[in-house]
């Protein structure tokens, strides 16, 4: 938008609008002096010499314009960048039958293992907007969901689609571990981190997971791991020869030893979440531990736009002395 940089100077078109109005109320003298007026009263008739009558207006515009060029008219360009701190966040989410549990509480009431999974993870990819963030489902191996990015909307659109294999059982926590360092370790970042979410124990997959926390610790990747989900039995959806799904009680360990052992070989931290309150509070603790920080630098500069009132106010000056002296030149009336 245009500002003025010497504002005070458009005061004067104030008195400027008071004079031109007086004057037009006197009149305006006449170009040629003669005692009588029958004359020339011939030559006033004439359609031509009536445009004159418009010529003063052509004056005050342009020094009307000229006033508005001496207060300085400029327009302010703002431009600012946004540097962010470099962090990497690979997200690996436990879909493995036994997510199916419903041992957790959603808005609607009770709700599966993976779908408040699901729920808190959205809120921690929407709560991290300057981050790159990649996304790993895995049960008998692992699956690249999404890679790292910033555009989050394609990250909880790929969450959202996750569930579970009836055909690819298991729990490859090993591979789901090897897979985030992989990725993460293709990046120039400054911090790099892996999310993992599991309520099982590593039964699937060819890398144990304390060799893939081992090289996780080489290549400076931070593992977070989480244990979801109550301990022992647990009541997960089974469907039956007719179709029908019913609910059975099922075994569930978590090797939260090995869990505790991987974050503590990568400096991470090992939580424990057997509610969805303690679930969002574990991935809230993690917000807070890898804090993201963004420097924004602004930058402003001024284009004066004098030019855009002074050069037209010339021009109309000009066109009022150059049409005066010509057939619109105005004579007695």
């Amino acid at each position: 938008m245009i500002h003025f940089q010497q504002p005070s100077w458009l005061y004067l078109l104030i008195p400027l609008a008071l004079f031109a109005l007086w004057l037009g109320r006197a009149g305006r003298p006449s170009a040629v002096l003669h005692p009588s007026t029958e004359l020339v009263r011939a030559a006033a008739r004439k359609r031509r010499t009536r445009w004159g009558s418009f010529l003063p207006l052509l004056r005050w515009v342009a020094a009307g314009l000229f006033v508005v060029a001496l207060a300085r008219p400029s327009i302010q360009h703002r431009h600012a960048s946004v540097t962010s701190s470099g962090v990497d966040i690979m997200l690996a989410v436990d879909t493995s039958g036994s997510m199916q549990a419903r041992d957790m509480q959603g808005p609607d009431g009770p709700a599966s293992r993976l779908d408040a999974a699901k729920d808190v993870v959205g809120r921690f990819v929407a709560a991290r907007p300057d981050d790159r963030i990649g996304l790993i489902a895995f049960a008998g191996r692992p699956y690249l969901m999404s890679p790292l990015t910033l555009e989050h909307p394609w990250v909880l659109d790929r969450l959202s689609n996750i569930g579970t294999s009836p055909t690819d059982d298991g729990t490859a926590v090993g591979s789901a571990i090897a897979s985030g360092v992989r990725r993460l370790d293709a990046q120039k970042a400054r911090s790099k981190i892996l999310v993992l979410l599991t309520d099982g124990q590593n039964n699937a997959g060819r890398i144990a997971p304390v060799a893939a926390a081992e090289a996780a610790r080489a290549l400076g990747v931070k593992v977070y791991t989480i244990a979801i989900g109550s301990a022992g039995d647990a009541l997960v959806p089974v469907t039956d020869e007719s179709g029908e799904e019913k609910f059975v009680k099922a075994k569930v360990d978590v090797d939260e030893a090995t869990l505790k052992k991987v974050a503590s070989l990568t400096g991470g931290a090992f939580y424990r979440a057997t509610d969805t309150p303690t679930l969002q509070s574990v991935y809230a603790a993690i917000d807070r531990a890898e804090k993201t920080t963004r420097t924004i630098k602004a930058y402003s500069s001024e284009s004066e736009r004098y030019a855009w009132f002074a050069a037209p106010g010339l021009f109309l000056l000009l066109s009022e002395l150059a049409l005066s002296a010509t057939r619109f030149r105005r004579v007695p009336c």
